[in-house]
């Protein structure tokens, strides 16, 4: 089943519009058709999606954390948490508060992924962060072709593969068809997909194209997905 996912990117404990990756200049979510809130805790009481994607943008930033707050919204829903995963260390302690440990290519190796998923089996997605069609990465081992890549995580016991267009995130400009069709092909994983997703067309293009899910805020947000469509 096709499965799209709400997305919450927190800083300084509030939930704020995403824009390329831009983290400067991100600002509280507002005017949102499904909350009048920034709150996390109250979006996910009101909202109770079934599946959250939670970015700790504080963590990732490397000036504190979220994790109380990651933990208690486990509590009222399945969680999969992009902390920054940096080293083991932080593998573990992403374990502790969400059900799913993503680990990013923006800030991980591909050894530490192959750590995590022999650590926690089925409990890893790995987000290819990308800008440009480029995969963001400091390790040589990584800096490839997306597609090439992705034959190398074939071989982990992952739980998904994210492919992050960070690029595209908050500007609803739409999705490549082509790419994430030959992606899905490659995968032995599910793929999900987050970033430029405007509107339930390009969920249907989604679903043609062999991916697995979507992750989405900005077109839940704006109305353009309907919110029963995370429950």
């Amino acid at each position: 089943m096709f499965r799209i996912i709400f997305v919450l990117d927190i800083l300084n404990g509030i939930v704020v519009h995403a824009m390329r990756g831009e983290r400067a200049k991100y600002r509280p979510v507002e005017n949102s058709r499904i909350c009048d809130s920034s709150d996390p805790l109250e979006i996910i009481s009101r909202i109770g999606p079934s599946q959250v994607y939670i970015a700790d943008l504080d963590h990732i930033q490397g000036f504190g954390d979220n994790f109380e707050v990651i933990e208690q919204i486990s509590r009222k829903t399945n969680t999969m948490a992009d902390i920054g995963v940096k080293n083991i260390d932080d593998v573990r302690k992403c374990a502790g508060i969400a059900d799913t440990i993503i680990i990013g290519t923006e800030t991980a190796s591909l050894d530490i992924i192959e750590k995590a998923s022999i650590e926690f089996p089925g409990r890893v997605n790995v987000s290819i962060d990308m800008k440009n069609g480029i995969v963001l990465t400091t390790d040589m081992k990584m800096d490839a072709q997306p597609e090439k890549l992705i034959r190398k995580l074939n071989e982990f016991d992952l739980k998904d593969i994210i492919i992050l267009d960070l690029g595209k995130v908050g500007t609803s400009t739409g999705i490549n068809a082509d790419f994430l069709k030959e992606v899905a092909a490659i995968s032995t994983h599910k793929i999900l997909v987050g970033g430029g997703i405007k509107n339930l067309d390009d969920i249907v293009i989604l679903q043609e194209s062999g991916i697995d899910g979507a992750l989405v805020a900005t077109a839940l947000h704006n109305g353009k997905i309907p919110i029963e469509l995370i429950h």
